[in-house]
């Protein structure tokens, strides 16, 4: 019981920081998404097509969590967009406290679209409210078709998932079909969007439906 009640008290605050934060984003005209997956599923290679697509006809706003290293960051640095780097030294997953903080360096009056990448890691970021509007679960087919049965609570509390690496399909034992089935089980409301980081298929339309929602 008592791991419970401290589990509770960490959630508490956390949550309460997180709703400071919404109330920034609402006052200044901010979308987030909080973008959350496997290691190696392209989650920063969706950062970087989503930042060409739009090409400055959208002002984007990037936060990087990793356990270690800044090399994300330095790849997105390069579309010459705002971006800051959390290095979580360890850390499973960003928390709203850590992304408060961040806020300090970015101008969120210049900002529309602000994309937090979260730690690789399907499992403890689905309980870490940041303050964003939705979270996106990114899946490659590399994975296989079975990881919302397995990791249920991420696909749960997301919005959107994006599958991604679908020009990999004739090389990989993954049934999209049935992933996109055991995803929409587990929450029915998903709204699904296959691409390609690779050859560009469907990312547009991806960001058209980002583009909708700001």
């Amino acid at each position: 019981m008592e791991i419970i009640k401290i589990e509770r008290k960490v959630l508490a605050k956390n949550d309460a920081i997180a709703s400071e934060i919404r109330g920034k984003f609402e006052e200044n005209g901010v979308f987030a998404i909080n973008m959350v997956s496997s290691p190696g599923s392209g989650k920063t290679s969706l950062v970087e097509k989503i930042i060409e697509y739009f090409n400055g006809r959208v002002n984007i706003s990037v936060i990087e969590g990793d356990v270690q290293t800044d090399l994300d960051a330095q790849r997105v640095s390069a579309y010459n967009v705002p971006v800051v780097q959390i290095i979580t030294n360890g850390g499973c997953h960003l928390e709203a406290n850590l992304v408060n903080d961040s806020l300090k360096n970015l101008d969120l009056v210049q900002t529309d679209l602000l994309i937090i990448e979260n730690v690789g890691n399907l499992v403890c970021p689905a309980g870490y409210d940041l303050g964003e509007d939705m979270k996106v679960v990114v899946i490659s087919v590399t994975e296989g078709d079975d990881k919302p049965l397995k990791y249920p609570k991420m696909f749960i509390n997301s919005k959107v998932l994006v599958i991604n690496k679908i020009d990999l399909l004739p090389y990989v034992n993954c049934n999209i079909e049935q992933l996109k089935q055991n995803a929409l089980k587990i929450n029915p409301a998903l709204q699904v969007f296959e691409i390609s980081c690779t050859s560009g298929e469907g990312v547009g339309k991806f960001c058209d439906f980002l583009e909708s929602s700001i």
